[in-house]
């Protein structure tokens, strides 16, 4: 572990190196377990980094300035997870893993506008609030970015509308029989996607939507899923062995039940403490056309 983190802290003076004479760098600041301490980074951990420049296409559309840092064997730019950045994603000759992520100069200098911070404050403490290591800030912005966000108080979770409620659930019940449909029919890759990828999508929906109305608005459930397994109902996350499928239709039929019955029980617990109506009688319906679906096999 200690010989990872040396390496990594190499690949970052390296880095550092390179921006400083690059004009166009105006900041850098890791991001990340790297720089947070609560989960800190371990072994398996990779280095995320995010790069503010005048000239975003230096970085993402050349590759050439990676050879200041190391030696890449694998990269490729994709659009960043939290927000429209894209990110340039590399694995070096030494098996580290870096994934910079190339914010415009401008971009920043308007979310740098009080106005503007105050809509999309949140998300910016979101990436930066759990710990940022600045490497460096020629022109003071992300001083002007701590600044903001010291005074920024992110607002509590508030429960969704029953209207969107009912819409995850509706969904959700209506995609169980569209799974099965597509299973009974033999589209067994169709039919995975549906169990193992639309509905889980819901599911995690609902496991996030459970947690903060069973546990309180200020429960932390982190973000995209990350550290579910601690934040999660114990009972739930037990469950989830049963909820994903191998490539195999009588696997997908169980996975597709197992993820019925939990999302059953998520979603009643969570009307129950939202003092939402559950629609029992479309939970029913789908069930038995499920059910139906499957018994009716030749």
């Amino acid at each position: 572990m200690e010989l990872i983190t040396q390496t990594y802290e190499m690949m970052i003076e390296r880095f550092v190196a390179w921006a400083e004479k690059e004009a166009a760098v105006t900041a850098a600041v890791v991001i990340g377990s790297r720089a947070r301490k609560d989960h800190p980074a371990d072994e398996w951990a990779d280095l995320d980094m995010i790069i503010v420049t005048k000239d975003p296409a230096r970085m993402l559309d050349h590759t050439d300035w990676l050879e200041g840092i190391g030696k890449p064997v694998l990269t490729f730019v994709e659009n960043s997870s939290g927000g429209e950045d894209k990110e340039r994603r590399v694995l070096f000759d030494n098996g580290l893993d870096v994934d910079f992520s190339v914010t415009a100069y401008d971009r920043l200098e308007m979310a740098l506008n009080p106005e503007v911070f105050k809509q999309i404050g949140g998300e910016m403490k979101n990436v930066f609030g759990r710990g940022a290591r600045v490497l460096l800030d020629k022109e003071g912005q992300l001083k002007r970015l701590g600044e903001l966000m010291a005074g920024f108080q992110s607002p509590a979770w508030q429960p969704p509308p029953q209207s969107d409620y009912l819409r995850a659930v509706h969904d959700f019940w209506y995609h169980a029989v569209w799974s099965a449909r597509h299973l009974r029919r033999g589209e067994i890759w169709w039919a995975k996607g549906g169990c193992d990828g639309h509905l889980k999508s819901l599911l995690f929906v609902m496991l996030e939507c459970h947690a903060h109305a069973t546990q309180g608005a200020a429960h932390d459930t982190w973000f995209r899923g990350r550290f579910l397994e601690e934040w999660a109902d114990p009972r739930a996350v037990r469950e989830l062995r049963a909820v994903f499928a191998h490539y195999d239709a009588e696997d997908i039929w169980q996975a597709l039940f197992a993820t019925m019955d939990l999302f059953r029980w998520l979603t009643l617990e969570t009307a129950q403490h939202l003092e939402f109506t559950y629609p029992a009688e479309g939970d029913a319906f789908a069930t038995r056309l499920t059910r139906e679906l499957y018994e009716g096999r030749s």
